[in-house]
């Protein structure tokens, strides 16, 4: 399931046509994404959210903090949001279930750490 984690990664660091093409392997198409700060439904509104992190903290990337734990179809992990190869300035911890196909279908998110 690690590649799930990489997939998942992948996509709130890809933009334009990349982005649309890992949506539309990886994540099912009426996933449902909440986190504290967002609750959003289908994959055009995930890439939506996606443009509106980028754009709120322009040049940072994603990347897992710890390793995934998982069992049936599900999975949690940790991961930051920060310049690449820098302390992270948002933490947070995902819970991801997936479709019988194996794409995401389902996002529970937790800010554990937002800058004021």
């Amino acid at each position: 399931m690690s590649d799930i984690v990489e997939q998942y990664l992948a996509t709130w660091n890809a933009s334009g046509a990349e982005r649309e093409a890992l949506l539309a392997e990886h994540w099912s198409p009426d996933v449902r994404y909440v986190d504290p700060l967002a609750e959003v439904s289908g994959t055009a509104a995930v890439g939506a959210l996606v443009d509106a992190v980028q754009g709120q903290f322009p040049g940072f990337v994603f990347s897992q903090a710890s390793e995934a734990d998982a069992h049936h179809r599900q999975l949690r992990f940790s991961w930051g949001l920060g310049p690449e190869g820098e302390e992270p300035v948002v933490i947070g911890f995902d819970v991801v279930v997936l479709d019988e196909d194996g794409r995401i279908q389902d996002v529970r998110g937790f800010l554990d750490r937002v800058p004021a």
